[in-house]
């Protein structure tokens, strides 16, 4: 089974940069994707050509407000259940969670808030993360194969971010989320990418100021996370960043 997860920054500006051709390439059974800034309604032909490449299986959960945030999972293999939100009135009136659960194995699409506008956002940050710990906690003794994927606008450690130093009071790379991170993990979650892979300079999101991209000035913040009851079925996970169609890069993960 390959997954992805791919923070779009607006779905119908990814496919105008042609997403839907890279997908097509990708042959991934599951796409997880964050910040689709899109209701269905608005993307009909597009629907259609993701149902016209296997992807029968659409669960969009877009936030309320219009052009804004919002998750989906896109699926190849029938799920035997969906659950959309996570029943917190102001986290789902944002789309931030949808999970699909297959014969084997739970697949979660996540997109945490992100805190860098000011301290009133990283406040909301910082009360989605202390619920989503519990909720997590929740789901997984029901859904003990679960893989968490998307955006956590979170560096992990030192060697998620290009410049540490810096960023050591930057949202995203606080003490406090970085803490939680760690709590996350020793929860029971594998960081499935550093299971395989521990060197430096590999990110996921560069900024669209200072040429950041081209100079590789990124952060790790995509993540597939995976219980511990999956460890013996991880076979490889990757960070894909030629594919272009967003200030995000696309993330892999084989099981």
């Amino acid at each position: 089974m390959r997954i992805i997860s791919y923070n779009v920054n607006g779905i119908r500006s990814a496919m105008n940069k042609g997403w839907l051709n890279w997908l097509q390439a990708t042959d991934a059974d599951i796409v997880c994707l964050q910040e689709i800034k899109a209701h269905p309604e608005n993307i009909p032909q597009e629907i259609v050509l993701l149902e016209d490449m296997g992807y029968k299986y659409q669960y969009w959960y877009p936030a309320q407000k219009k052009g804004y945030s919002g998750v989906a999972i896109l699926s190849r293999i029938q799920p035997e259940s969906v659950e959309f939100g996570c029943g917190h009135e102001q986290y789902d009136f944002e789309g931030r969670v949808v999970r699909a659960d297959f014969s084997d194995v739970s697949v979660m699409s996540v997109y945490l808030p992100s805190g860098s506008s000011g301290d009133i956002r990283q406040g909301v940050k910082f009360e989605f993360m202390e619920f989503f710990m519990e909720y997590v906690n929740q789901t997984r003794w029901k859904y003990p194969k679960l893989i968490i994927s998307g955006d956590y606008n979170i560096c992990h450690q030192p060697i998620d971010i290009h410049n540490p130093k810096s960023n050591a009071n930057s949202s995203g790379f606080l003490p406090e989320e970085r803490s939680w991170m760690e709590q996350f993990i020793q929860n029971g979650f594998i960081d499935t990418f550093r299971h395989f892979n521990k060197e430096p300079h590999n990110y996921t999101w560069w900024s669209f100021r200072a040429n950041s991209r081209a100079k590789n000035l990124g952060w790790r913040i995509d993540y597939h996370m995976a219980t511990k009851e999956l460890e013996h079925q991880l076979k490889r996970a990757a960070i894909l960043p030629d594919a272009i169609h967003s200030d995000h890069c696309p993330i892999l993960l084989e099981i």
